[in-house]
């Protein structure tokens, strides 16, 4: 199985625990270290088109892909810019995993706070868990399930 994920660069200390986390989970489930491909991207709005550029570079390869886990963090500010982000790369993530007819997981956190991100990330001891390790997990679980 491979299983690529693809991470934006805002954020950083947050993208590399959630980054961490996945992989971890990944290697619990199976997946060797060398079928796990990392990329990035600039920001969270790069990751829909990125994912369908990261995939399809990947087959032009002859290494394919089973899944993709886009991970990202949008953390809202004074501006609309949260909302306009969150909900075109939500839609967009969606109906990449109809169009590409791979598992794309949602790896992405839509946060209020920097403190809700940082939970979420696994980074503040006893508040919350990785959500990357459940991406990890999701990502898995879809590869295999429907597989032919």
């Amino acid at each position: 199985m491979r299983i690529g994920i693809l991470h934006a660069r805002w954020n950083d200390s947050i993208i590399s625990a959630l980054v961490d986390g996945c992989i971890a989970r990944l290697k619990e489930f199976g997946v060797k270290e060398e079928n796990i491909i990392v990329e990035s991207v600039p920001g969270l709005f790069e990751l829909p088109y990125g994912s369908k550029l990261f995939l399809d570079k990947q087959k032009a390869l002859g290494e394919p892909l089973d899944a993709v886990v886009p991970i990202g963090v949008l953390i809202k500010g004074s501006t609309m810019h949260f909302e306009y982000i969150c909900d075109s790369v939500t839609h967009q993530l969606m109906k990449l995993n109809f169009e590409a007819g791979i598992p794309i997981i949602f790896g992405v956190l839509t946060c209020l706070t920097d403190e809700q991100a940082e939970a979420r990330a696994g980074l503040i001891p006893g508040k919350m868990h990785n959500h990357g390790e459940d991406w990890g997990a999701a990502a898995v679980e879809m590869a295999l399930k429907f597989r032919v």
